[in-house]
This record gives structure tokens, sequence and C-alpha cells, in this order.
């Protein structure tokens, strides 16, 4: 098993999603919010819940366990990406960031918290969401992307990723940051790192045309090849557009996995498919409907890198709890 592929997820099943207005000003990879009228609006949210459910029955059939979990609110549009909140770490290590759009603040959950604890070795809980009173965000593993056995934090600057929370995360969890300026085809900032770069064990997918400095593009480069143990595999604007950069590399039954969606993997050119498969199998997810929201695959799992506790059945889904993050700060 390789570090940097977990065995587990965390999902969210939404039963009211629908595409963020409160996200839509910085995310230039969102298709649009607010204006369907209310049976549309049904339709989309059930599309996406269905989709959740397919996901991960997909997952769960390749091996990886699912930690399955439920929310039936109808103000929290963006809770099917809890990678963004919520973070795990070897060790027995959890963070919990802070979220820079109000509406996403009470994706935050304690129930998903609790199970985590009890159904894996967990040693602390470092909770920075009491910055956002300052201001000061980091979306998690949205804001950043990590390469857990180089250690480093690679991170696009953006009103999601502030240097400041960056800093702190990367000092107490031993992390290198790597930060540069990312920009699309269109000229607009990347608002989160995980659309333009995905790292595996033995490869890595970058948008690399996409980092503003040439110089801060050769580092990236040179640290992603990890001395040559990592194929950088380099992403067009348009298969960045088809969320191609969005994928998450999981460890299942026969071993390494890619999950990335059907639009992905169908962005991808047949030599990148046959580089990528050299040592992980592709797993492409139908998720038309939540891609609409501006993020897809990657986002919607939030790996668990903890040891799981000895003879412990597998949680397989939970009620929703609107704890609020005073609960959450006491776990």
């Amino acid at each position: 098993m390789s570090v940097q592929s977990p065995a587990a997820v965390v999902m969210v099943r939404p039963h009211a999603f629908a595409p963020n207005p409160e996200t839509l000003a910085d995310n230039g990879f969102q298709r649009g919010a607010g204006s369907a009228g209310r049976a549309d609006a049904a339709r989309i949210a059930a599309s996406a819940h269905d989709e959740v459910t397919r996901a991960a029955a997909a997952l769960e059939a390749a091996g990886v366990t699912v930690h399955l979990f439920e929310d039936e609110t109808a103000h929290r549009p963006d809770s099917v990406f809890p990678n963004n909140w919520i973070s795990t770490h070897s060790g027995g290590h959890i963070a919990l960031f802070p979220m820079f759009t109000p509406n996403r603040r009470t994706e935050r959950r304690g129930d998903i918290v609790e199970l985590l604890k009890t159904t894996y070795r967990v040693q602390d809980v470092i909770d920075y969401s009491g910055l956002e009173y300052d201001d000061v965000f980091l979306e998690g593993t949205g804001a950043m992307v990590l390469d857990h056995e180089s250690r480093i934090a690679y991170a696009a600057r953006s009103n999601r990723a502030d240097p400041i929370a960056l800093e702190r995360f990367c000092t107490n969890f031993g992390y290198e940051p790597m930060v540069f300026d990312a920009v699309d085809g269109r000229g607009i900032a990347v608002y989160h790192t995980n659309v333009i770069l995905s790292i595996a064990t033995e490869f890595a997918l970058i948008a690399a045309d996409m980092l503003v400095s040439p110089a801060r593009r050769e580092q990236v480069m040179d640290r992603l090849a990890a001395r040559g143990r990592r194929d950088v595999i380099a992403l067009t604007n348009a298969q960045v557009d088809a969320f191609a950069g969005n994928a998450l590399e999981l460890w299942g039954a026969d071993g390494r996995v890619l999950a990335l969606s059907r639009t992905a993997f169908d962005a991808l050119t047949t030599d990148q498919r046959a580089r990528i498969e050299r040592s992980a199998r592709l797993l492409p997810l139908d998720v038309p409907t939540i891609e609409l929201a501006g993020g897809s695959v990657r986002c919607m799992l939030a790996g668990v890198h903890l040891d799981p506790r000895p003879g412990l059945v597998e949680h397989r889904a939970s009620p929703v709890d609107d704890a609020s993050a005073d609960e959450i700060a006491a776990l």
C-alpha cells in the first residue's frame, strides 16, 4: 500500500445539491447557479444524489472502503465536497479548515469527525476554522495538493488558500509549502489547486502551462518528478476544463486505482491513459450533474490516511448532524 493512496474515503450524499451562488464569483469551473426553477432544482438535486450513490457503489466494488454520510439540509449546496473542510494524516491527525464562503462553513460535521475517531486511531484534531473570523481561509485538499511521501504541499494562490493558514498547516503537519500563481485559459486565477494537479504514487497530472512563472513551473515539475521516480503527465487547458486534473489515487482490492470522472477519462489521450495504467487502474465515475458546481470526483472524496482500529465493523452511513463549529472544536 502507498502512503499516497488511501484505502478508505468519506463521501457525503446530498439531498438538496445545487450549484452554489456564493462560490460563482471565483470558481471559473462552475456552470451557473440560482437560475433553475423549482422543478429543475429538484431534478438536479435528485440526479446528484443518484450520482453519489453510484460512485460510492463503484468505489466499494473496486475494494475501497466508503464511509457514506447523508445531508438532507437545504442550505449546504456544496456539501458533496467534504475534502475542502477535513483532511486526515498518518500518525492519527485530523485537520478542520476555514472555508471562504459563509454557506460552506456549516459543512463541518461532528458526526463525521466522531466516526473517524471511533473507527480509526486518532491522536488529535487540529481545528483551523477560527481563522474565518479574520478572513483567513484554506480549503483543505482543494486549496492544497499534498505529496504525502515527499511532504510537500502544493498551493495555487487564491481567495481560498491564504499563505498564513498554509504556513500554519505546514508547520503543524510537517509539509514544505510550495506556492505558485496559476491562471486558466481565460486568464482567471485557479480557485482550487486540485483542479490542475493530482499527485499519485508513480505519476502526477498537472496543467503546467497554467503556472504563471516559468521559473516556478520548472521548480514544481522538478519536485513532482521526485528525482525520476514519478512520471509527470502534462494536461492541456481543455483537459483541465474537463476535470482531468481532479483525480485521486486510491488503494483497492487489486492495488491502486485512479478515481476520476467520466468527463475527465474521455478527455485523456490514449497515451496518457496508458502512462497512468502502468501503475493504477483507471476508474471513471459518471458525475456530470455534480460537475455543474465546479468540482468533480476528487473534490467528492476525503481520503482517510488513518490506521483502522482492529476488530471494528466498518461504518457505511450516518444520519446528518448539524453540529456547530463550537461543538466540533470541543471534540
